[in-house]
């Protein structure tokens, strides 16, 4: 691990503890118990809390507030409770992965059964249900002045519907044979990049930066979140399911469409025919192992991963807007860390 490396995972850390301890005074475990337990489930299994951390980073590039220097919950010269913002962005991300597990039938998620899997189903989808409408709360817990606190609710709600439309989109494709590149990019700009925009812009609107400084700010999150979602692509084609926290090639063995394989089927793969998701139970390590090499044969692997360090190098282009501060350097520093991360 670099240096920069290790310092933008441990400016991540710092930050994510103290996400973690709110989130458990935000969401405390109360009657219905098991509700509250399964709406708690995966944000209690974990994640590297990379939306949250780059809220509270964004608060600090647009303050040029040293970080740590003041308190999340009484942040900057309003005094504005930034840590309320940044658990609205993880409890809602927390909310769209329980109902993605449930569309897809996934049995894993970071390392543990899905919340479906570990409850019921019909307990899965009030639990999803309980976050959103809790990141609604949470959102309006920041003090800011009313018309920026609307505002930022008004960038939460339309990014809830981007991302119910992008995934509406990525399950129209999964039956399509003609879903081009710029399609893939548009959904996964929806379905994913929407989360990492406001958070990086939420922070901006509640501190009455200047809108240059919020269209950037979401400029960044919306390159930097579709290259986490490519490579969120490439991670399930190459890394083992015991490091990856879910079964290694479910996309590929769902038929879900990728850039990996919109480019290898412009190459002429016949990319269904790659592993035999008729029977996805019957798939292997080695018929995934085999995939992927085909795959790789045709350059497809490396054009995915081109194509995630353009939009990287695009989304820290776009930080210059910002005052010189450690803040800065590090929301740069994450927008590497998600193409270089191998989990």
């Amino acid at each position: 691990m670099s240096a920069d490396s290790a310092r933008v995972e441990a400016a991540i850390e710092a930050r994510r503890e103290e996400v973690n301890d709110a989130i458990a005074e935000t969401l405390p475990i109360k009657r219905p118990e098991r509700l509250y337990e399964a709406s708690r489930y995966l944000l209690d299994a974990g994640g590297k809390r990379l939306r949250p951390a780059m809220l509270l980073l964004a608060a600090e590039a647009v303050t040029e507030t040293e970080p740590r220097a003041e308190d999340y919950r009484a942040f900057g010269p309003d005094e504005l409770d930034v840590m309320a913002a940044a658990v609205s962005v993880e409890v809602i991300q927390s909310f769209t992965l329980i109902h993605d597990d449930i569309m897809d039938d996934d049995d894993l998620r970071r390392g543990v059964p899905s919340v479906h899997q570990e409850y019921d189903t019909e307990t899965a989808i009030l639990a999803g249900d309980t976050l959103y409408s809790k990141a609604f709360e949470c959102m309006l817990e920041t003090g800011a002045p009313a018309d920026r606190s609307v505002r930022a609710l008004d960038t939460l709600a339309t990014t809830c519907t981007k991302i119910c439309e992008g995934q509406a989109l990525d399950v129209d494709f999964e039956g399509r044979d003609d879903v081009t590149t710029e399609e893939y990019l548009e959904m996964i700009e929806h379905k994913t990049a929407v989360l990492y925009a406001a958070a990086a812009a939420i922070p901006a609107i509640l501190l009455g930066a200047d809108e240059a400084v919020v269209d950037a700010l979401r400029g960044y999150g919306l390159d930097v979140g579709r290259a986490f979602q490519i490579q969120d692509d490439l991670l399930d084609l190459t890394v083992p399911s015991e490091t990856l926290g879910k079964t290694r090639g479910s996309d590929l063995v769902e038929g879900k469409r990728t850039i990996v394989t919109l480019h290898a089927r412009e190459r002429g793969v016949d990319v269904d025919a790659l592993v035999d998701a008729g029977h996805p139970d019957d798939v292997t390590e080695a018929d995934i192992e085999a995939a992927v090499e085909r795959l790789e044969s045709v350059g497809s692997i490396e054009y995915a991963r081109g194509t995630a360090r353009d939009l990287v190098d695009r989304g820290k282009e776009r930080l210059d807007v910002l005052p010189e501060s450690e803040a800065r350097t590090t929301l740069a520093g994450i927008a590497d860390y998600l193409v270089d991360r191998t989990y």
